[in-house]
């Protein structure tokens, strides 16, 4: 078993990852084939809300913040379905935009079910196997 500080430093890098990637998804997406460029962003928005939900619920199984991931991702997605004045004040942000999103797509739900299934299961796989020390 990993101490509880090295999975947590683990889970804070791979979030930083995550948003680092995806800007620049966003940033050099004429670099990628079109089907990478147009899905990457959100993959990797969601890879990184799964990450940040493991950072935060380190101790817990995986597959709760699986549940959380898709949950929340879901929800902001559910959100922008909704057009009030002050929302969209706040979608004018960068950051807000970045976050909250600006137009419901359904297609975005399969790229957060992806992103989010892709993270759990290299999550899986990365603790499966225990790390050798050396000495």
């Amino acid at each position: 078993m990993k101490p509880i500080i090295h999975l947590r430093i683990t889970y804070l890098a791979l979030t930083l990852l995550m948003i680092v990637s995806g800007l620049a998804s966003r940033k050099y997406d004429y670099l990628l084939i079109e089907i990478v460029a147009e899905n990457a962003g959100d993959a990797l928005w969601a890879a990184m809300v799964y990450f940040g939900a493991r950072f935060i619920f380190v101790t817990k199984p995986p597959l709760l913040s699986l549940c959380i991931s898709l949950i929340f991702c879901f929800g902001i997605e559910f959100s922008q379905l909704y057009q009030g004045q002050w929302m969209n004040s706040i979608r004018g942000t960068t950051l807000g935009a970045l976050i909250f999103g600006s137009g419901f797509l359904i297609e975005d739900l399969w790229r957060y079910t992806l992103g989010v299934g892709i993270a759990y299961l290299f999550d899986a796989l990365w603790n499966k196997f225990p790390k050798q020390t050396t000495s």
